[in-house]
């Protein structure tokens, strides 16, 4: 079997898993945590933090192992872009992960897609540029979600949910050496704030990427 039709069929069986995911998976955890007493804007946002590690952390991880370049799993990131934008362009959304007022899980799509893309090209191939601020939005923004919504029941920003993402993001970071580990914190930092349609999904791996990129290859301790 050729390198091309293996990794298609890789990105196939990968797809139908997101798939999997934003459709039953999530639509039945949104009825769960509604009938539970919860809130249908925190069930949503919870939906997307779920989506968000099974979904764009999960295959992050999996492209050095699966593939030969990022070619196909950027295409991925595009298409499911598209595919979530239509329920918005139309009017009918997907409502147990989406909203009126955002586009934000369109946001993840584009800046993972890009991240792998930039990150593959600019440094020649080497996929860490592009997986590790990946990593960051995928990890570490879903675990700040999800702790503030257990803290304080509703989507806010809470410090407490920022310590929690540093604790993830740092270690990952730590193994890219000093510069690694600062664009850990300044993801954690910079994920507290959002900047009108600016949200994290662009902010933390636009932050971290630029340090990275502007420090490759001097990585190691």
């Amino acid at each position: 079997m050729n390198t091309l039709y293996r990794e298609a069929l890789i990105a196939s069986s990968l797809l139908a898993w997101v798939f999997v995911v934003i459709g039953p998976v999530t639509k039945r955890l949104y009825n769960h945590m509604v009938d539970r007493g919860l809130s249908q804007i925190v069930a949503i946002y919870l939906n997307r933090k779920i989506m968000h590690i099974l979904t764009g952390g999960l295959i992050a991880l999996l492209i050095p192992v699966l593939f030969s370049t990022p070619v196909i799993p950027i295409g991925m990131a595009v298409l499911l872009a598209v595919i979530l934008y239509i329920p918005h362009k139309t009017g009918r959304i997907l409502y147990w992960f989406q909203t009126n007022d955002n586009m934000f899980e369109v946001h993840f799509c584009v800046a993972w897609g890009l991240a792998m893309l930039l990150g593959w090209l600019l440094t020649g191939g080497d996929l860490r540029l592009g997986i590790v601020p990946i990593l960051y939005m995928s990890f570490g923004d879903a675990v700040t979600g999800i702790v503030r919504n257990i803290l304080f029941g509703e989507r806010t920003k809470s410090w407490w949910g920022n310590l929690a993402m540093a604790a993830v993001c740092t270690p990952i970071g730590a193994s890219l050496g000093p510069w690694g580990l600062l664009s850990a914190l300044v993801a954690s930092t910079i994920e507290h704030f959002e900047f009108g349609f600016i949200d994290d999904n662009i902010t933390v791996p636009l932050s971290s990427f630029l340090i990275l990129y502007l420090s490759y290859p001097n990585w190691s301790w």
